[in-house]
């Protein structure tokens, strides 16, 4: 059973940035693709960002490409989403996920495990 805990959500400026990290605990965290997700109130909850395994591939919304940035570091069983230039239509509960599968890494059934959740709230 693997647990994810998010953290570094908060209360931001339109323009500014954050960086959400996931920290990983009782699985082996490389041969798990890693996801992050987001849900807005009212709203479906929609694919953010994901990266494969070894870090050699990452996949984006087309409409945060060039803003937010995934990574991860394995020896730190963490995931990290770096988002900037951050925009109103960003608030939201973030949420991290983790996956054994190597494809359709877009899609919420790709993964087996979720974290809780972090808000980010970005002001106009």
């Amino acid at each position: 059973q693997v647990q994810l805990v998010e953290s570094g959500g908060g209360l931001v400026q339109a323009g500014g940035s954050l960086r959400l990290s996931c920290a990983a605990s009782g699985g082996t965290f490389s041969s798990y693709a890693m996801g992050w997700f987001r849900q807005a109130p009212g709203k479906e909850r929609e694919f953010v960002a994901a990266i494969t395994r070894s870090g050699s591939a990452t996949y984006y919304l087309d409409s945060l490409k060039g803003r937010f940035t995934i990574s991860r570091d394995n020896a730190k069983n963490t995931v990290y989403l770096q988002m900037n230039s951050l925009k109103p239509e960003d608030t939201a509960v973030y949420y991290c996920a983790a996956g054994s599968r190597q494809y359709g890494l877009t899609s919420r059934g790709s993964y087996d495990y979720w974290g809780q959740g972090t808000q980010v709230t970005v002001s106009s």
